[in-house]
């Protein structure tokens, strides 16, 4: 791998950690680079990719914390989230692709229509809800995420701002602390099966786990200066990127099995 790749690398993880920081999905960045110019197992660049995500993430969230705070129980939720990813990892051999991706579509056409129909959703009008039961659903909320995180991924973040703003009627802004908190411990959760595995390309991933912090650094400061209206677009616009992605992968599935 020449210094064009490496050079292709460092940039693809600093633009996946702006993109994570922001609303989730850096995954949709760095992956695809990953395997092409590196040609490694697609395990070990899931696993690479993992490193330089975690770090990012808890960059973006230690950032985000001070400057918004959130609630006590986000820690619960962190542990719930981390161990469901986990799972989920572990799990990952038992459920294809073409049996979640249709699944996935149909919610994230479900995001995009409440997000786009209610202006108001996310945007914080009155008093957050937090009564014991509203705390029980937060955490169901976490666990599934969690273990979606582990056995598929894509849009983990964005999921976890749209289930607990749903939840909680919070302000997509305290709601996308909150998810950065919750989906550094699911990145942690599903890093530890992979390390476990020796999947890890650990050289390239340090690089790239560099790259990334500096990106979800900036990704962080651009998201507290736009705030819950940034995070209301970069959510939309996410929805329509990951229905494009797999609605075109479920196509291509499709046509190869006719």
């Amino acid at each position: 791998m020449g210094a064009v790749g490496i050079a292709a690398l460092v940039g693809a993880a600093a633009l996946a950690g702006w993109v994570d920081a922001v609303i989730g999905g850096g995954g949709l960045v760095l992956v695809p680079v990953l395997m092409s110019v590196t040609g490694m197992p697609a395990a070990a660049v899931l696993a690479t990719n993992k490193v330089a995500a975690v770090t990012g993430t808890a960059s973006a969230a230690v950032t985000m914390v001070r400057r918004i705070g959130v609630p006590g129980y986000t820690r619960a939720y962190a542990v719930v989230a981390g161990v469901f990813s986990a799972c989920g990892a572990l799990a990952v051999s038992l459920v294809s692709d073409t049996v979640i991706r249709p699944v996935i579509l149909v919610l994230l056409l479900a995001v995009g229509v409440v997000v786009a129909a209610r202006p108001a959703f996310g945007a914080g009008v009155g008093q957050p809800r937090e009564t014991g039961r509203r705390i029980a659903a937060g955490a169901a909320v976490t666990a599934a995420v969690g273990f979606y995180d582990g056995i598929f991924g894509p849009g983990t973040g964005m999921f976890l701002i749209f289930g607990l703003t749903a939840v909680f009627a919070h302000a997509f802004l305290r709601s996308a602390a909150m998810a950065k908190v919750v989906n550094t411990a699911t990145n942690l959760g599903a890093l530890a099966v992979f390390i476990a595995g020796g999947y890890v390309v650990w050289p390239l991933a340090l690089t790239l786990a560099v790259a990334n912090v500096v990106g979800a650094q900036l990704g962080a400061r651009t998201v507290l200066a736009g705030g819950s209206r940034l995070v209301r677009w970069a959510l939309l616009v996410l929805v329509v990127v990951l229905c494009t992605r797999l609605g075109w992968q479920e196509w291509i599935s499709s046509a190869n099995h006719t």
